[in-house]
């Protein structure tokens, strides 16, 4: 029984970390359509979202079942309680690539009066990071690796912060073009809506490795 249930522990980390495989794929394909503004980049993201829907509610169920057969207890409960929420994060982090794609096309062919642009590269830079450390975090059970991510959440909001308060000063100088202003800090709040769902990813990571829950600045 016992080497059962680790053969369906193994399987599911494996399909878990196949789901953040394709995440990261689509963080990537929401990087390069803010930078190419071509609506081919960002309807890639938006068809094929039903595959992250998908495969979400199969690893949600399989952890049910393996809850129900095999009633786990200590470190295998606590490794399937945080699969289903590491889950969940990383489908609502595809779900924001979608926001982007979205947000994307309505900017196509409506550019700005002034020429306005923001340069998103480095908080795009500082998510892709978040979201591969936490997925290495949880191939490895680094706790070391988790704790980083949780810093680098801070920096993210930083930057967040700072794009909204050019936008507001853009918005005040260039009120003709406040559709358009919106829509490019709607990009900046859904990176950092990555960042955070990296984060939590991160912190059930460390509640898996150590039993403690970190959220909330808990650590």
């Amino acid at each position: 029984m016992a080497l059962h249930l680790q053969r369906e522990l193994d399987k599911l980390k494996n399909r878990v970390l196949g789901l953040g495989a394709q995440v990261e794929d689509r963080v990537r394909l929401a990087a390069k359509a803010i930078k190419s503004r071509e609506i081919f980049d960002a309807d890639r993201i938006i068809k094929s979202d039903y595959e992250i829907d998908e495969e979400e509610v199969e690893i949600e169920e399989e952890c049910l079942k393996i809850l129900a057969l095999h009633q786990p207890v200590a470190v295998d409960l606590r490794f399937l309680i945080a699969t289903i929420k590491i889950n969940s994060d990383l489908e609502r982090i595809a779900d924001e690539t979608v926001n982007i794609a979205n947000r994307v096309k309505s900017m196509i062919g409506n550019q700005t009066t002034n020429g306005i642009l923001y340069d998103y590269s480095d908080m795009i830079q500082k998510v892709q990071e978040m979201l591969k450390k936490s997925l290495d975090a949880l191939v490895n059970l680094d706790v070391d690796v988790a704790f980083k991510v949780c810093l680098l959440d801070d920096e993210v909001d930083r930057i967040h912060s700072e794009m909204y308060q050019q936008v507001k000063q853009d918005i005040v100088g260039s009120p003709e073009d406040v559709g358009y202003l919106v829509n490019m800090f709607l990009i900046s709040r859904h990176l950092e809506r990555i960042g955070d769902h990296a984060t939590n990813v991160a912190e059930e990571v460390i509640y898996l490795i150590e039993g403690e829950i970190i959220r909330h600045g808990n650590f």
